[in-house]
């Protein structure tokens, strides 16, 4: 059966990659085929095939039936910093950066830190891979304090994930000045200044980066693939990702290893099963910060997770809006309450979020001074129910407030978890 891949040409913050290749060219997986422009990173096919189209935003590649496990490697180099930057690795858990320029600094022994904790709930792939692979982490990690010029490594990592803990601590070797931080199963513990503080005792603001604290953070998968491409000179052409929801087989949680990158939605259910019946909305993501999706969209190398959720609850009343920097921002609290039939009447922003460079940000992630003000505001601009996208320290404070006022809280992450049985985001016990 004849299978399409494609590979969009913007996977991570910055621009519009260009493309190198030409329709009816033939290209092997690891074939480079666009070059970044500027703050981006360079994009390698993911599977053998011919080039069938170019647009301004996406390559297409029909594949041959037959897919070896070779690769085209990138070109032999010496330098960590180039070769990553050849092999186009971002962070695979987040917005995106191009790994390479974390590691163009010198930390003059500074902290390189893994981050493990994968923050958003349901998502597996991450604690999977050091499950199965820790070494390919640690020795990611050694090679970035190489390139950084770091003389410690932390693995930052929620201490609920006992085997994964186990398992990195069985290949750490004792003349590394490498450690592991347990940490709480709160969220969002995997934001990037959440991980610094909780590590290292250093609370940035918010435009702040992690080299002002002497460390550079770098996600789990994102230290697996340092190592592919220090070792086997492999370019970034798949990603890991959890499949979980409202699927035929069950609710639990689907990890796929190394999916190639252009592979679609629909396939990836497929995978797993296939949908259960009717359902409300596809989200690729986290519960927390996805956006939906449909069936024909692409798996790239930010993609985190596939969800599918249950059938929105019909609410048509008047409603308010808390909108907080950890979790979904205006427009996607937007879009929720359209799919519930809501009526949006006003909008807040939390206590905690401010504007920074065109974005909201926490003053200090997970921690809340409370929120009563907020839901004052909105109950007095008419709201009777509150859609809130809150950490779980935020949710916390909503909930000694609105109820009292009478007003239901409905969080941007309740259909998600409610497909899978799984408790909501409410008070913190």
């Amino acid at each position: 059966m004849r299978k399409i891949y494609k590979i969009l040409l913007k996977q991570n913050i910055g621009i519009v990659d260009n493309p190198i290749v030409s329709v009816g060219q033939r290209v092997k997986k690891g074939t480079l085929i666009a070059k970044a422009n500027g703050l981006g990173a360079d994009l390698h096919s993911s599977v053998s095939g011919k080039i069938t189209e170019i647009t301004d935003s996406f390559i297409i590649i029909d594949a041959d039936a037959i897919q070896g496990r070779d690769f085209e490697t990138i070109k032999e180099l010496d330098n960590i910093v180039e070769i990553v930057k050849s092999a186009g690795i971002i962070g695979m858990g987040g917005a995106g950066f191009p790994t390479h320029i974390k590691l163009d600094t010198d930390l003059k022994g500074g902290t390189v830190i893994a981050n493990a904790v994968e923050c958003e709930p349901l998502l597996e792939h991450n604690i999977k891979q050091i499950i199965k692979d820790p070494q390919s982490i640690y020795r990611g990690m050694l090679y970035a304090m190489k390139a950084t010029n770091a003389n410690k490594g932390i693995l930052a990592i929620k201490k609920k994930n006992k085997d994964a803990i186990e398992a990195f601590k069985k290949v750490i070797e004792s003349e590394h000045n490498i450690k592991i931080i347990e940490l709480e199963d709160i969220y969002p513990m995997g934001e990037e200044r959440a991980v610094i503080r909780e590590t290292l005792g250093v609370l940035l603001e918010t435009d702040q980066l992690p080299l002002e604290a002497g460390a550079v953070v770098l996600n789990a998968e994102t230290l697996g693939r340092i190592t592919q491409a220090v070792e086997l000179g492999k370019p970034v052409i798949s990603k890991n990702i959890t499949v979980v929801g409202k699927l035929k087989d069950e609710k639990q949680a689907h990890v796929f290893m190394d999916v190639p990158l252009g592979t679609t939605v629909k396939e990836l259910l497929e995978r797993a099963g296939g949908i259960d019946g009717n359902y409300g909305e596809i989200i690729m993501g986290g519960p927390f910060t996805g956006h939906s999706v449909e069936l024909d969209d692409v798996i790239t190398k930010t993609s985190g997770a596939i969800i599918v959720t249950m059938e929105f609850m019909n609410e048509k009343r008047n409603m308010g809006l808390l909108v907080c920097a950890c979790g979904g921002n205006e427009d996607r609290l937007r879009e929720i309450a359209g799919k519930m039939n809501a009526k949006v009447v006003g909008v807040e922003k939390c206590k905690q979020a401010i504007e920074s460079k065109g974005t909201l940000k926490c003053k200090n992630p997970g921690n809340c001074p409370g929120q009563a003000e907020k839901i004052l505001s909105l109950k007095k601009r008419g709201a009777e129910v509150v859609l809130i996208s809150n950490c779980s320290d935020c949710t916390n404070t909503v909930m000694c407030v609105a109820p009292k006022l009478k007003m239901p809280v409905y969080h941007c992450t309740d259909h998600v978890m409610r497909t899978v049985n799984h408790s909501l985001i409410r008070r913190l016990k």
